[in-house]
């Protein structure tokens, strides 16, 4: 008697089309994730003027706080069954952030981080309807976590904007 080879079957009480849907919004959560992670940590490296030490610190704090995320998405996407994105290429059609040309003036790159981070909590907050119907509560989980973080931050970044 052979052995018979069976497919791994994923039975975690989420549908197929349920996990593959979460799972491309997860990828665009992903794209953006690191679109703004990149642009954070850009930025820290070319941040320069009278509020640098401020600037560079805030932004490190930041980029790697992203870098862990990453990962967290990333690891739910597989744990739904499906492959992660990780190229530019991918993550370049997945993002809805768009890229700064150049080396921005410290005002003009916290103006851009505050739109980025907010694009990134939208993302997040448009997956949400799908995740609580599919009863997914690991990923409304860390949707929950983004949102606030990315929310807070965008609101930290605001505040360095007021006169």
């Amino acid at each position: 008697m052979g052995t018979k080879l069976t497919k791994n079957v994923i039975d975690i009480g989420i549908s197929e089309i349920d996990r593959k849907a979460i799972a491309r919004g997860l990828s665009e959560l992903l794209a953006d994730s690191y679109s703004l992670y990149l642009m954070t940590h850009n930025f820290h490296w070319n941040v320069k003027g009278p509020m640098f030490n401020t600037l560079h610190t805030m932004f490190m704090t930041q980029y790697t706080e992203q870098w862990t995320a990453l990962d967290l998405i990333a690891e739910r996407i597989r744990a739904l069954g499906e492959p992660a994105p990780g190229t530019y290429k991918e993550f370049s059609k997945l993002t809805s952030i768009k890229e700064v040309d150049g080396v921005p003036k410290a005002m003009d790159m916290v103006k851009h981080l505050v739109k980025a981070q907010e694009a990134t909590a939208k993302t997040a907050r448009k997956l949400f309807p799908l995740v609580e119907k599919a009863n997914d509560q690991p990923t409304a989980d860390l949707l929950t976590q983004r949102q606030d973080i990315h929310e807070k931050t965008a609101w930290m970044l605001r505040s360095l904007l007021e006169e």
